[in-house]
This record gives structure tokens, C-alpha cells and sequence, in this order.
């Protein structure tokens, strides 16, 4: 089955400090997303999309893309905010991105095959690839409602030492598919796992065992028709009072659920989570890589 991998890349990394999908963790000189691409070949997939940003374009291929082309079929979309539906349009004060919903949402005329859809600067884990290709090669339709997926984490794995961080916090049925995705904000370690401050000021605690999204999901092209419904709604609605509201994919994918035009099975990965939300968060995720080498987890070069 050809399959094609979606990889948001992006993200202005304005808490990070720079563009951290081009910063190397890996012992050669490897970028988090090296390893995203390095698993997704070996499980498999077919094809990589990069949805970047024009303004760094040149700089991005030059140094990403290039390493690539020999290897698997590679393509660029582009994230901005003179990408909309028609008739659609944002404030002229917007500068901010509309959010990772709209960035899937930027590669709908790239990506014609089952897709897993990434965040550039996490690593997932190879399990994570292999579960989500099986998840595809057994996943028949369903009457009425799109089949599609998402890898799961453990909170208290997916936190950071150097700040907050913002998760979707889920809920599933005895078979795995999930029921509610909650886009929680400000989520901080604490003694007895993790809190955070909900819309009405109150702390909200966690035990740390809760399954979270780390936006890894698997969908197919039909996600594209339902995304533009609810970016429709989101730009006429929130986007048109508020410059910094984001169309979120857990939230866009739980609007769906609701809407009974899709379900999403949660799968699980025994792999590793981690990634650099915020620069000190770097020397660990490069101890972390060079363990996974030493395991023999992955080559010491990529390139090899």
C-alpha cells in the first residue's frame, strides 16, 4: 500500500528561539525529523510531504529536503495565511499561523494516500510507524464514518523540565476507539503528576498516566473535505475576534466525532516520546538519541 508521510514543519518556534526543525540532536548531525523519516521508511511508507513556511523555503530544502530526494518520493506545501478556502479571509493584524488543522488542511491537492500527519520536531518512536502501517494495511470503511487513527502517549512522558506545555487529553471506549479529546494549555509537572489551569483559573490535576495526543495521526484524504468545513466555521467564528486563535487538529478531529462523521482508533506505542518545546529541553533529547544508537536502535549515521 502506498502511504505518505505529512510532516509539519511549519512552526515559527518562537518559545524554542530559532527554527528547531533544522537543529541537529543526532550524533551525525541528524534532526529530530531525520529519525521521523528514517522509521517511516522502514515501516514502510512511501512518500514525504514537508508543509514549511515560503519565507524559508530555500534554506529548508537546501538542508532537509535534499537529504531526501535519493531516497523516497519528496514534495513541499506550503502553510500561510493567504492559503484559505474561497471566500475566506483573516485580519489584517493576524500574524500568527492558523494552527496545525489548517496546516493538514494546506496539503490537500500533495497527498492522495493514507497519510500519517507529524510534528517536525518530536520523536515518536518506531513502533509508532509500524502500529499506524498495520493500522492501515487492516482498517476497512466503516458505514457513514471515516476510519482513522492516533498514536497515543502517556502524560508524564510527554512533559517538559523547562516549561508548559499544551496536550490533548483523551478518553477511549473498551476497543480502543476514541471517545473525547480535550486541548488542555499551560499543562505543568507536579508532585503527583501534572496540572494545569483551566478556563475558569481552578487547577486541574492529572495523575501523568492519562493518554495524550501528540498530534501523530493517521488519516485518509476524506479528512481534507471535513477539515475545510470546520476551518470555515473557525475562521468565521473565533478567528474573525481573536488574532491568536488556532485551528487545533485534536480539536478539529473531535469535532468530527461529534458529528458522527468520523471515529478514531487510539493505538499505542512502546516506544519513546520526546521532543524540544523549549531550547534546555535539547540536551536531553540528544542524550536520549545517542542511548537509542548505542542499543543499536538506530545507525550512527543516518546517512549511512
Amino acid at each position: 500500500m502506498s502511504t505518505t508521510l505529512l510532516i509539519l514543519a511549519a512552526g515559527m518556534g518562537s518559545r524554542y528561539g530559532g527554527l528547531k526543525q533544522l537543529d541537529s540532536v543526532g550524533p551525525s548531525g541528524e534532526t529530530l525529523l531525520a529519525y521521523s523519516i528514517f522509521d517511516a521508511i522502514r515501516a514502510g511508507f512511501t512518500r514525504v510531504v514537508f508543509v514549511i513556511r515560503r519565507d524559508f523555503d530555500a534554506e529548508f530544502r537546501a538542508k532537509i529536503g535534499s537529504r531526501y530526494e535519493n531516497r523516497i518520493d519528496v514534495d513541499y506545501v506550503y502553510q500561510g495565511l493567504d492559503t484559505l478556502p474561497a471566500g475566506c479571509s483573516v485580519s489584517a493584524t493576524r500574524t500568527k499561523p492558523l494552527g496545525t488543522g489548517h496546516a493538514i488542511w494546506c496539503a490537500r491537492d500533495a497527498v492522495k494516500t493514507p497519510f500519517a500527519a507529524i510534528n517536525a520536531d518530536d520523536f515518536y518512536g518506531a513502533d509508532a510507524y509500524r502500529s499506524l502501517a498495520h493500522f492501515f494495511a487492516q482498517s476497512a470503511p466503516s458505514a457513514g464514518r471515516q476510519n482513522f487513527a492516533m498514536v497515543g502517549y502517556r502524560l508524564d512522558r510527554t512533559l517538559s523540565d523547562h516549561g508548559t506545555v499544551a496536550r490533548g487529553v483523551c478518553a477511549t471506549d473498551s476497543t480502543g476507539q476514541l471517545q473525547s479529546i480535550i486541548e488542555c494549555v499551560g499543562i505543568e509537572k507536579a508532585p503527583a503528576g501534572a496540572r494545569y489551569k483551566d478556563s475558569a483559573g481552578e487547577w486541574v490535576n492529572f495523575t501523568g498516566a492519562e493518554t495524550v495526543s501528540m498530534n501523530f495521526f493517521g488519516f485518509t484524504p476524506a479528512i481534507f473535505q471535513l477539515l475545510e468545513a470546520g476551518l470555515i466555521e473557525f475562521l468565521n467564528t473565533r478567528a474573525s475576534v481573536d488574532d491568536k486563535a488556532e485551528y487545533y487538529i485534536p480539536s478539529a478531529v473531535a469535532g468530527m466525532m461529534e458529528a458522527n462523521t468520523a471515529q478514531v482508533k487510539v493505538l499505542t506505542s512502546s516506544g519513546s516520546w520526546f521532543g524540544v518545546t523549549y531550547r534546555d529541553d535539547k540536551p536531553l533529547v540528544t542524550a536520549e538519541i545517542a542511548q537509542l544508537v548505542a542499543a543499536g536502535e538506530y545507525p550512527a549515521s543516518l546517512s549511512a
